[in-house]
């Protein structure tokens, strides 16, 4: 897909040389962005179904995974809340608590956070999709 988007560009300048009517033209350039948009919705919804599947599973390993992983995320958020008290009365503390933690997220590798931001988009798609096909109460 990434080498799709990356020719659409130069095709799209090629076809402005090559196509002298402007209305061939157009159409060319209409043509080639509707090749690229039928390429990307049959992976998303290659993608999607392969969530849905795993979200449908009867594992309770699989089937619990993403939600467990918004409770870490959710617990993260709300750490800020003790923290806040913390630096009210010992800043020194916090300030400590918060170099040690950030020096720690900043060492996990990037495509971990891409990992996690995929599982977390995910399952929301999974979830409204079988919303909407009516699997899902």
């Amino acid at each position: 897909m990434p080498i799709l988007e990356a020719l659409i560009g130069p095709v799209a300048a090629l076809i402005d040389k090559v196509i002298p009517d402007k209305g061939a033209r157009d159409k060319a350039k209409l043509e080639l962005l509707q090749l690229q948009g039928s390429q990307a919705l049959a992976e998303i919804e290659a993608r999607l179904s392969a969530i849905v599947a795993e979200a449908n599973s009867q594992d309770p390993w699989t089937s619990r995974a993403r939600p467990s992983f918004l409770y870490v995320m959710y617990l993260l958020l709300l750490w800020s809340l003790p923290m806040g008290l913390v630096a009210a009365f010992r800043p020194e503390t916090a300030q400590a608590i918060a170099a040690g933690m950030t020096a720690y997220l900043s060492a996990l590798p990037e495509a971990l956070y891409a990992l996690f931001g995929t599982g977390y988009l995910g399952y929301t798609a999974a979830r409204q999709w079988g919303k909407v096909a009516g699997t899902d109460k």
